[in-house]
């Protein structure tokens, strides 16, 4: 298994960081990394992420699990379970008006060792992800 995460501390309530989460239609104007989110994130749904580290490329993801407020979970990769990842958003009040916000991708699968030499090192986007969420939720927008 191989992952990436980020983290940031964010002085808004989950509700309204949730807000900001869950409408992909607005990535790009708070995330750099992201050119566009195509569908509806909602349980079940399968949307399509497209990144400017990859450029033109889809990358569909299901949301698996949905707790509003709380934790969401997509999930994409190759058929048979060759090459996945699975990213985890989770929301923790702080009980003074913040909220801890952590976001983790796990890589598993069989090709993940071939796999893992073509993925560009995705650490400063997920701090970019991280921080541009902590902006526009401070932001109250």
């Amino acid at each position: 298994m191989k992952a990436y995460e980020a983290s940031s501390t964010i002085a808004a309530k989950p509700h309204a960081i949730w807000t900001v989460l869950t409408d992909g239609a607005n990535y790009p104007s708070w995330d750099s990394g992201v050119e566009r989110v195509e569908g509806r994130i909602a349980p079940g749904e399968t949307i399509k992420v497209y990144v400017k580290v990859n450029p033109g490329r889809a990358f569909p993801v299901k949301v698996i699990e949905f707790v509003p407020g709380q934790r969401m979970v997509w999930s994409g990769g190759m058929p048979l379970g060759l090459f996945k990842g699975v990213r985890t958003y989770a929301l923790t009040a702080q009980g003074n008006g913040t909220t801890k916000f952590l976001m983790r991708e796990e890589y598993t699968g069989p090709m993940l060792p071939m796999i893992w030499r073509s993925i560009p090192d995705l650490g400063p986007s997920f701090t970019q992800f991280a921080n541009g969420l902590k902006q526009r939720a401070e932001a109250g927008r």
